[in-house]
């Protein structure tokens, strides 16, 4: 355990903690309306995100392996959390948020941090993207005030299907709430344009955009009802109580049984969370010019998933936006995360009662951009230039992602990108077979005292292996070897440019080496690295073929198939 904020402790003076504090009460601000957002996107109540991004803030920021990482739930959740909700209810979600915290827990003290970067890019950019079409889906309705009977279909087409029959009935005034909320946060930003006479930048470029549009559109829409208009614009208020105390802790049932059911969910909660955070905390060390510690990062995360369900709060994880608000406003420590969740309790416990009047399709509005932002349309154009197999993964894992679920896309497209890996490998791997001489200019491996040996026997052939001998190159050695169909007196196997050799590379090499003996045919193994010779010593291959067989370069390989050659003869 080794978090960055005891770290960050050494040397800390007052102007690196004025910079944190300010950082924190912006960060807090910016987050509030992103809490309340995702809570109820999510199906649970906007208190509840809140806790979350006050609990689980906390924890990132205390034992996080980053400097500046801001963790709180996040949209990239709330598709997972809704299905989760839909079909196991409030319980179901607080166990799988747990087990979800265990596990990265486990993969943090395993130190398997690293292992997580290695998921193909395709894969990330195709599960974000299909999220982010997802969250605006579901949005639709709120953001138009469409009146549907019934509840709304679960799966993407039949939302889409139930949203067409349904524009008739528009409201006009949520309409207005709603686009009127999305363009202006999306136009927020040339705010930051305005300069005071002296050259500073204006103040109004601190404020989040999504911060004023809340405010406007609830001032706006509380007006209008005292006028007797907008009476049929929802707020949170029509669709929840809000409760601005803490609730008291709650640890859930976890039993065999309930574990076993949500095992699954709680997989693609953790390995979602672990992509999202080390993505976050890898962009941010680019910017601050700092490298994390992703295993101590998987430690805090997963404490963080552990603790937030006990007290009421949903999955949470390192936030790329909220991380950046922080760097961009002067955090450069844990401090200013500590503050930021200090921040949002003290709004959640003096102001909490006045959300009961933002409106539902102002919020929709809010997460219209969350999804917007979260597309990454540019990259997903650039990788559609890659090659096919890349695209082939991406476009499989976005479909599916919106059709199906992330849990299904995560595990296709995992697998899909293994196979196109192995599948490269064994590209790469080449067999080339050699029956006259060995040009000694492209040798690395001869001994100078020994160039009389570079002429390749009568009755000997040499086959060079050049990549990783694992299944998906040794079968088709053997249809190679199959296709020959000479009968030397003596194959010579080099293996010099082998790094490694897996199971099913070493049962087909048994079995060529009894096929061959089977023939009157000696098998000699050349230039054998120390990591593969120990892998076929552990194997007898010692015994099998005979230690004299495995040599360490081709010239003593040649002489051993001369000598071979002459006690034949």
């Amino acid at each position: 355990m080794k978090p960055a904020f005891l770290s960050c402790l050494k040397g800390y003076n007052k102007e690196t903690l004025t910079k944190d504090v300010l950082a924190g009460i912006i960060v807090g601000i910016v987050a509030l309306p992103l809490a309340i957002a995702f809570g109820i996107a999510s199906g649970v109540t906007p208190e509840q995100g809140i806790i979350t991004a006050i609990v689980a803030g906390l924890i990132i920021s205390l034992l996080g392996g980053s400097k500046v990482q801001i963790g709180g739930p996040t949209g990239a959740f709330i598709v997972i959390i809704a299905g989760i909700i839909q079909q196991y209810g409030m319980t179901g979600l607080a166990v799988a948020t747990v087990l979800a915290g265990l596990l990265l827990i486990i993969l943090g003290v395993f130190r398997l941090g690293t292992i997580i970067k290695f998921i193909p890019y395709p894969i990330v950019v195709g599960f974000t993207s299909g999220i982010a079409l997802t969250i605006f889906t579901t949005q639709v309705k709120d953001l138009l005030g469409l009146t549907i009977d019934g509840s709304v279909p679960a799966d993407f087409v039949s939302k889409w299907v139930c949203y067409a029959r349904s524009f008739g009935s528009i409201d006009l005034w949520s309409a207005i709430v709603g686009v009127g909320s999305v363009v202006l946060i999306a136009c927020w930003p040339l705010l930051n344009r305005i300069k005071y006479v002296g050259g500073k930048a204006s103040a109004l470029n601190k404020i989040p955009g999504s911060l004023v549009a809340i405010i406007l559109m609830t001032v706006g829409v509380l007006v209008l009802k005292h006028y007797g208009l907008a009476e049929h614009v929802d707020t949170i208020g029509d669709r929840f109580r809000i409760n601005a105390s803490l609730p008291a802790p709650n640890v859930p049932d976890l039993s065999w049984e309930v574990v076993r059911q949500l095992f699954a969910p709680a997989l693609t909660i953790a390995v979602l969370g672990a992509i999202e955070s080390l993505l976050s905390a890898t962009v941010a060390d680019g910017v601050i010019g700092d490298r994390h510690d992703s295993n101590q990062e998987l430690i805090a995360q997963g404490v963080a998933n552990l603790v937030s369900p006990i007290f009421g709060g949903i999955p949470a994880t390192g936030a790329i936006a909220r991380t950046m608000t922080n760097i961009n406003n002067g955090g450069r420590t844990p401090v200013s995360g500590i503050i930021h969740a200090i921040v949002l309790l003290l709004i959640f416990l003096i102001l909490m009662p006045y959300a009961q009047y933002i409106p539902m399709a102002c919020l929709a509005g809010v997460l219209v951009i969350v999804a917007y932002n979260m597309s990454g349309w540019r990259t997903f154009r650039q990788l559609l230039k890659n090659p096919k197999s890349d695209i082939s993964v991406l476009l499989i894992t976005f479909l599916l992602t919106v059709i199906f679920d992330l849990t299904v896309a995560i595990e296709v497209g995992l697998m899909l990108a293994c196979l196109l890996c192995m599948r490269r490998m064994a590209e790469t791997t080449q067999v080339s077979v050699l029956t006259d001489e060995i040009d000694p200019a492209t040798e690395v491996d001869f001994e100078a005292t020994n160039l009389e040996h570079f002429k390749i026997p009568d009755g000997c052939e040499v086959y060079e292996i050049n990549g990783p001998f694992f299944f998906g190159i040794a079968n088709r050695f053997e249809e190679i070897m199959g296709r020959m169909g000479s009968r030397p007196r003596v194959r010579i196997i080099r293996m010099r440019k082998v790094p490694f050799v897996d199971s099913t590379g070493m049962h087909n090499l048994q079995n060529l080496i009894q096929m061959s003996r089977q023939d009157g045919i000696h098998v000699i193994l050349s230039g054998v690295t120390p990591k593969v010779h120990e892998v076929l010593m552990h194997n007898d291959f010692g015994k099998l073929l005979g230690e004299e067989n495995i040599q360490p370069h081709i010239n003593l390989a040649l002489q051993r198939a001369n000598e071979v050659l002459g006690e034949k003869n």
